[in-house]
């Protein structure tokens, strides 16, 4: 049996990683076979763990940490992949976190630590779409969902909250509704202009769910090599909270101020400066964003 890297961030979820690795080690020893554990505490740590690890034979890894660290180790993975694309691909698994999971939760890997552990111990590696994020200073992959417009701005407001709970996300969406100011946007699927007007949110997304269980994308397939794009109009304050609640089920696609594609590329540009961004749950901005599928590029514990 193979050996497995563990990337184990024990700072995450306010300390939560550290505390469920001394349940899950046992779990993952018994089942897995012989592990390398590496301990970070910063996500840019993460690439150089990989690369040793994959120079010795090691060809699977399972994250142990928050989306910040998940987040750099997907681009390290696409980056690995990439460089070898003769050689045998690193499989990458996660074991959900944190307040959010939304990954897991699209993905069926149960909450519950030990369970999740002895799920991903039986799991098998299957070829994964991720997405890439090019701007002006930025290239970034993303595995779940993108977003521009409100979105980056719920992120920033999250990530100031050191103690989350599964209410946060919801708090955060409707204060930021309530102050922010939607922008205009031009929006270009597959070298074609679809949209271009004021708008509170393009997602891009791989993966169907995002802000602890908003299936902002109920469609989306994650081996298609397709985005599902959703776009929703700058309609009032009022009218976008009361329809809020239909997200939850994904019934907002029947919304008349939401518009729904499938693309292969996405452009989306603002003459206005800035948009603000969520990338897989991490804050960042830029003013032209380029969005291009990586059909298979992960290889995905599923």
């Amino acid at each position: 049996m193979s050996k497995t890297l563990i990337i184990l961030n024990p700072h995450a979820a306010g300390g939560r990683a550290g505390k469920l690795w001394t349940q899950v080690e046992p779990i993952l020893w018994d089942k897995l076979g012989e592990l390398v554990i590496a301990v970070t505490q910063h996500p840019e740590e993460v690439a150089a763990h990989l690369d040793k690890a994959y120079a010795s034979g090691l060809t699977r890894v399972i994250s142990i940490g928050g989306d910040g660290t998940n987040h750099a180790l997907v681009n390290a993975l696409a980056e690995l992949n990439e460089a070898h694309p003769d050689g045998q691909p690193m499989i990458y698994g996660t074991l959900p976190i944190g307040t959010g999971r939304d990954w897991a939760r699209s993905r069926g890997i149960p909450f519950e630590i030990q369970r999740a552990a002895e799920w991903i111990a039986q799991a098998q590696p299957r070829p994964t779409d991720i997405g890439l994020l090019q701007t002006e200073n930025l290239h970034e992959h993303f595995l779940n969902i993108a977003s521009a417009g409100v979105g980056g701005d719920v992120d920033a407001r999250v990530n100031r909250v050191a103690n989350r709970r599964p209410w946060t996300f919801l708090k955060a969406t409707v204060s930021t509704i309530l102050s922010y100011t939607p922008e205009k946007m031009r929006v270009e699927l597959d070298g074609e202009t679809w949209y271009d007007g004021k708008s509170w949110l393009v997602a891009i997304a791989n993966g169907t769910t995002f802000g602890h269980g908003m299936e902002i994308a109920p469609r989306a397939l994650t081996d298609d090599g397709l985005f599902d794009v959703v776009l929703v109009e700058a309609v009032s304050r009022l009218e976008l909270l009361s329809a809020l609640r239909l997200v939850y089920s994904g019934k907002h696609l029947a919304h008349p101020a939401v518009h729904y594609r499938q693309a292969k590329d996405v452009k989306i540009s603002s003459d206005h400066g800035r948009l603000s961004i969520d990338l897989d749950g991490e804050y960042t901005q830029g003013e032209h964003l380029h969005f291009s599928m990586r059909p298979g590029l992960l290889h995905l514990l599923t």
